[in-house]
């Protein structure tokens, strides 16, 4: 972590399912290692998603979650920002802070894996031809 300070991470039930389902390699303590052992890298993702041929990069993911959490939901500011380990405040208020919300990000997460989950249709498009 940039902040050097542990970061826990609420999963919703739907992450934590995902999770359980993926097959383990023995020995290992990471659920996704490098194929020769050890953190993948830091790159790894923008390379899958260049493979992928995605026009975006990972960095948007959280973009969009920020997006999310500031203009579809009233989760406080302060909530989104620790979940995405990002530092809150000055170094006053740094200085006693010593919570990290948790409980409240584990109902913000649960509410965004309901938003993900979600399929929302769109509108019938109907053609107007120009008159002739």
């Amino acid at each position: 972590m940039k902040m050097k300070i542990e970061h826990r991470v609420p999963l919703s039930r739907a992450a934590v399912k995902l999770l359980e389902g993926l097959p383990r390699i023995d020995g290992a303590d990471l659920v996704f290692s490098a194929p020769r052992g050890g953190q993948l890298s830091d790159m790894t993702l923008t390379a899958v998603m260049r493979r992928m041929k995605v026009d975006a990069v990972p960095h948007g993911f959280r973009s969009t979650f920020r997006d999310w959490a500031s203009e579809r939901t009233n989760y406080p500011r302060d909530v989104a920002e620790m979940a995405l380990a990002h530092a809150i405040g000055d170094k006053v208020e740094a200085a006693y802070r010593r919570g990290d919300l948790f409980e409240k990000r584990r109902r913000m997460m649960a509410s965004w894996a309901a938003f993900l989950d979600k399929v929302e249709s769109t509108g019938e498009v109907i053609p107007i031809n120009k008159a002739a």
